[in-house]
């Protein structure tokens, strides 16, 4: 079913008793394609990035499927005390800078325990926050596909809309009047990746299988917004911009 995975005791169960009231104050969150979310086993969840506030929208979402939402997280915070307590117990993946040859391991074993435990993971696609001045998504990154490919494993886009109103890019505080602002999410089918399976060390395979991505994730932001994307994704080191949080590569 799909509860069981959430109606296992962990310690998402107080943090969504305090988290999901608090923000059900500034935002209603409505989501449509929450069927696609696979019952149980292994997943890969991409979703469009343009506010700090993003993450707890995403996660609650998930979290109303019967799935717990881990995200890749840097590894960095892993190591501030009781934040990176809660991360480890409520099994955040943790990611670091390295080399090809270790990422690539990295990657691997990261893969494997996903498919081993059954878990789904949260990965931003565009690695940080988009530069694009509407917030489209911008050019994306592989983490999210080099996951999915190394463990067969589905590859879910997913678009959110309205958070904006309630934390803007870069914003500081929060907006909070009025209160409840509208917040839809969509989840879309899962990519086919079945002709690239197995050559997931190619980097052809890996800038395809982005591109069919983050096609999928803007094509659902489209439908939400009820308008077109520019037909060239923002790209920031055509703008002179440096990337910067990334959490993936």
């Amino acid at each position: 079913m799909a509860a069981s995975e959430r109606s296992r005791p962990s310690l998402f169960w107080p943090l969504a008793v305090i988290v999901i009231p608090l923000v059900s104050l500034l935002a209603k969150i409505t989501t449509t394609g929450a069927e696609k979310l696979p019952r149980k086993g292994a997943f890969v969840l991409a979703p469009n990035h343009y506010s700090e506030f993003d993450p707890l929208v995403v996660a609650i979402a998930v979290y109303r499927t019967g799935r717990l939402p881990r995200f890749m997280a840097k590894e960095s915070l892993f190591r501030i005390p009781v934040l990176g307590w809660v991360l480890r117990k409520t099994g955040m993946i943790p990611v670091a800078r390295s080399s090809s040859a270790s990422a690539a391991k990295q990657t691997l074993k990261q893969s494997s325990d996903l498919v081993e435990h059954g878990r789904g993971v949260i990965v931003y696609p565009e690695g940080t926050l988009t530069r694009d001045p509407d917030l489209w998504p911008m050019r994306g990154k592989s983490g999210a596909v080099r996951l999915a490919l190394a463990g067969d494993i589905p590859l879910i886009p997913m678009a959110q809309w309205g958070t904006q109103e309630i934390m803007g890019r870069y914003q500081k505080g929060l907006s909070l009047w009025p209160l409840r602002k509208r917040v839809r999410v969509l989840i879309g089918d899962p990519v086919d990746l079945s002709d690239l399976r197995g050559r997931g060390g190619e980097n052809a395979v890996l800038v395809e299988a982005t591109d069919r991505l983050m096609v999928a994730v803007t094509a659902l932001l489209e439908q939400l917004r009820d308008e077109k994307a520019p037909a060239a994704r923002w790209n920031p080191a055509d703008h002179g911009q440096r990337e910067t949080g990334r959490l993936d590569s």
